[in-house]
């Protein structure tokens, strides 16, 4: 673990953690841990999945809804030359206190990262290239994601790594599944749910090369992971990626991946 950087003592730090709505368990002193319902081995397993796949070393790396940080941080740990992380809906939420949050453990951790308020929806090519972006729970919150994933090329040089909600697993078409008001767990900022044959064609279509895909760690059927790939990527960036992950125009994959209904 990281020495801590900051002055406060621990009684301190403990009351600015209760203070705040954690999402992540983060480790910000031995003993102290925030308290967040994504515990840390679900934090380990997914790191695992989406970055022990790639080699980080020196690449630049965009965190799109970073939250309380906890793959910013890792992404940083793993080598990346340049992280940047970025949110707004958490971050300027009165209760979740996302800014505060990731300030606090990045001030803690003493780790060197940039942050940039701004939401997803406003993306642009002005905010420069990077190697790897990720893309960790966000799609399915978005009204209308196409136009993001748009945007997100933009900014993708080399992979673009998405984790989110799925549905229509038993459908060979791509399709996604609609969740008005607080249909999807009752939330109401849950609206979609793409099968992997949708996501394959999506990503296709907006200009990646190549489209693989994994189970959720611990094959959790209604999440999974895609990493889609720039025309211009270099080959050694997907070197790590092992048996779990597929190519979804391979023969035979999006057939292996339909569940019965």
């Amino acid at each position: 673990m990281d020495q801590p950087k900051t002055s406060l003592s621990y009684d301190e730090l403990l009351a600015r953690m209760q203070q705040i709505h954690w999402f992540h368990s983060i480790a910000l002193r031995p003993g102290l841990t925030t308290f967040g319902p994504k515990t840390e081995l679900i934090l380990a397993h997914e790191e695992q999945a989406l970055l022990g796949c790639l080699d980080l070393h020196g690449r630049t790396v965009l965190d799109i809804g970073a939250w309380n940080g906890h793959f910013s941080f890792a992404a940083k740990r793993r080598g990346a030359a340049r992280v940047l992380a970025t949110d707004s809906y958490t971050w300027t939420h009165p209760h979740f206190k996302g800014q505060e949050s990731f300030e606090l453990a990045r001030a803690e951790l003493g780790l060197e990262i940039d942050t940039q308020l701004i939401d997803p929806t406003e993306i642009t090519g002005d905010l420069g290239l990077f190697d790897v972006v990720l893309f960790l729970g966000v799609f399915y919150h978005l009204f209308d994601p196409i136009d993001v994933i748009q945007r997100l090329r933009s900014v993708t040089g080399q992979v673009l790594m998405i984790e989110t909600h799925q549905d229509a697993l038993e459908k060979t078409r791509p399709g996604m599944v609609f969740y008005p008001g607080t249909t999807l767990g009752g939330d109401a900022t849950n609206w979609w749910g793409p099968n992997p044959p949708l996501m394959l064609s999506l990503l296709k279509q907006i200009g990646f090369a190549r489209v693989m895909y994994r189970e959720y760690p611990g094959e959790v059927m209604y999440r999974g992971l895609y990493a889609a790939f720039t025309p211009e990527a270099d080959p050694a960036i997907a070197a790590g990626f092992g048996v779990e992950w597929r190519d979804l125009e391979a023969p035979g994959v999006l057939d292996s991946l339909v569940v019965a209904a």
